[in-house]
């Protein structure tokens, strides 16, 4: 076999958005690299970004059957001006997954990989088969399936780079948004086996049951009529002075900042017009909302928001944090770090748009597996 299969996304000028499998070369492998035989690759809200987009796929279609199937769906004009870049481009998706090494190059470090199971990231994940330095893999131990391994990187390394951010910023709390996610309830973990309070924003009820259930401490419906009062007294408990906001959309980054000023002018101090001088930071990491971000300014004028993505991270932190942290989720793969899936989906089933509607959905406790070789 000379050939695998790969899925692509490409964002057509006629506002259409089409994903589809296409045949391409499985890889030879470089001196430092290995090929990897993709059998679980999780979806992530990352990897939907990217696999859809800004397209309305509660609209969309498939065509065609099986490993020919085409997914399609519309992109309302408003939005196409923001996404020019991306018209005729056939993106590569999936950000990370696990596999068997079937080849591996001449280095003792990728020979050291020959027939072992991985974990990896690098992108273009949703394929057969994947060419990526060994240096990228975490080898797992002798017996785990792939699927154990398949989300050893984005929702883990998230989660650590986040307490690593906290804590080169000098902050000693942190407030997280849509808290009860995969990638919330891996944070609640760290957070406690580390001392690190924090603070969990949820908007359902169901989701704060979910948290409990693991022993949180400061639970904050964003519904409750009195959810402000809530949300300055949980900081005010935790001196969090740093959030990290997965929704991107409308006020809540807002709030957050002015439930941070709000629960240091508690503590007497001398006024000023520009109010407190302790540093509040709020990180967008995700796009759950793709409404504009709306600040109305309440909290004086140490505050910051800004973007926070993960390769920019490990990119600051070095390779020698990102040994150590990679270290930690090996050890605790099936512990703090272990993932569940409502579904593993073949190809042809992750093409269907009814399932594409399941999910996109993104709903909380419901996390979708891709397994590329399944039914082929």
């Amino acid at each position: 076999m000379s050939k695998g299969l790969q899925m692509f996304s490409t964002l057509e000028e006629s506002g259409t958005l089409k994903v589809c499998l296409k045949q391409v070369d499985i890889p030879t492998p470089a001196d430092h690299e290995v090929v990897v035989r993709i059998e679980a690759s999780p979806i992530n809200p990352s990897d939907l970004g990217v696999m859809f987009g800004p397209a309305d796929i509660n609209s969309a279609t498939t065509a065609g059957e099986g490993t020919d199937s085409v997914l399609s769906a519309p992109v309302h004009p408003s939005f196409l001006p923001r996404f020019k870049e991306r018209i005729g481009q056939d993106l590569v998706v999936g950000n990370e997954g696990a596999g068997v090494v079937i080849a591996a190059g001449n280095s003792p470090e990728a020979q050291a990989l020959m027939g072992k199971t991985v974990g990896v990231a690098g992108g273009s994940m949703y394929a057969q088969y994947r060419a990526v330095p060994a240096a990228m893999c975490l080898p797992v131990a002798d017996g785990t399936p792939a699927r154990d391994a398949a989300s050893c990187f984005v929702n883990p390394m998230t989660a650590l780079g986040m307490v690593e951010t906290m804590r080169m910023e000098g902050h000693t709390a942190l407030v997280h948004t849509a808290a009860a996610s995969n990638l919330g309830q891996m944070l609640n973990k760290v957070c406690q086996a580390d001392g690190i309070e924090l603070v969990n924003i949820v908007r359902k009820q169901e989701q704060v049951d979910i948290l409990k259930g693991l022993g949180a401490k400061y639970i904050i419906n964003s519904t409750d009529d009195d959810f402000m009062v809530q949300l300055i007294d949980a900081i005010q408990e935790t001196g969090a002075t740093l959030a990290f906001d997965a929704t991107g959309g409308g006020e809540l980054a807002s709030q957050i900042l002015t439930a941070m000023e709000q629960a240091l002018l508690r503590t007497p101090q001398p006024y000023s017009i520009y109010g407190t001088t302790v540093q509040k930071q709020v990180y967008i990491y995700g796009s759950l909302d793709f409404a504009p971000t709306t600040l109305n300014r309440a909290y004086g004028m140490t505050w910051s928001v800004g973007g926070w993505l993960l390769t920019n991270f490990l990119a600051k932190a070095g390779m020698e944090k990102i040994v150590e942290l990679q270290t930690r989720v090996a050890i605790e793969l099936k512990t703090t770090f272990a993932s569940s899936y409502t579904s593993e989906l073949s190809f042809a089933e992750m093409l269907s748009a009814d399932i594409a509607k399941q999910y996109n959905a993104k709903t909380t406790g419901e996390k979708y597996l891709l397994c590329p070789q399944k039914g082929l």
